[in-house]
């Protein structure tokens, strides 16, 4: 199975993403409600072994991932919140950390795929406190890798995390609905969009708002919009 090799940027927008690219919880726009319940469960110890982040295209699901990626393993936890500065963050971010690994289900749907990653969950952290599994796409798996994947949420392994990544959970087998926490990341509103957006004085007040009626509440297609609109974009 195979990660990307830095999952945090895009080579068709690089220096717009990263100019927004959230480092902590705070930053993430519009989505209070899903930041605020994993920052809480963080402080309590209360974490679910398994997530399910569900909601529409370009609003966060997978951000928010793997920043809880990052605050699991965090080195200077800020009540819940990933210091976005440490090692750990800085290396989770670069994508060469060991104890996560970000997988693309759309690329790896097969059953070996996941019999691959039940390998890989047995072992224990290298570097952090939890290994973390972030499947994104996940609703492409095919029926034999479900079925797999049921079997490592069955029975879990100490100090492993999972966070399944999907635009529709009604597109989960209900046997690992039922085994996850469902995280419902909401569509954004023009307002959110405007205000993300509006966090860089770099930016012209025109553009930002031609660029949130475009993207329509979809934040990473607002990211592509304004790279094409900046003119100083690499």
């Amino acid at each position: 199975i195979a990660a990307d090799s830095d999952p945090w940027s895009t080579m068709s927008y690089q220096a717009i993403a990263r100019k927004y690219r959230p480092e902590t919880f705070a930053d993430v726009v519009g989505q209070t409600h899903v930041t605020g319940t994993l920052r809480a469960a963080m402080r309590k110890d209360k974490l679910s072994h398994a997530y399910l982040f569900s909601g529409p295209r370009g609003c966060g699901k997978t951000t928010v991932a793997r920043l809880l990626a990052k605050a699991i393993n965090c080195q200077t936890n800020r009540e819940g919140d990933p210091c976005g500065t440490c090692d750990t963050c800085v290396g989770i971010a670069k994508g060469n950390y060991l104890d996560v690994l970000e997988i693309d289900a759309a690329s790896n749907t097969g059953v070996d795929n996941i019999r691959d990653l039940r390998e890989m969950a047995q072992y224990s952290p290298s570097e952090g406190s939890s290994r973390v599994f972030i499947i994104d796409e996940v609703h492409m798996l095919s029926k034999g890798a479900f079925n797999a994947l049921l079997k490592i949420l069955e029975e879990p392994e100490e100090k492993t995390v999972f966070l399944l990544v999907a635009e529709n959970d009604e597109t989960i087998p209900l046997t690992i609905l039922s085994r996850t926490q469902l995280v419902k990341v909401n569509r954004l509103t023009d307002d959110d969009v405007h205000r993300g957006l509006s966090m860089s004085p770099e930016v012209d007040t025109k553009v930002v708002k031609m660029v949130t009626h475009r993207a329509e509440g979809n934040y990473r297609l607002a990211l592509q919009l304004l790279e094409e609109e900046d003119p100083d974009a690499d």
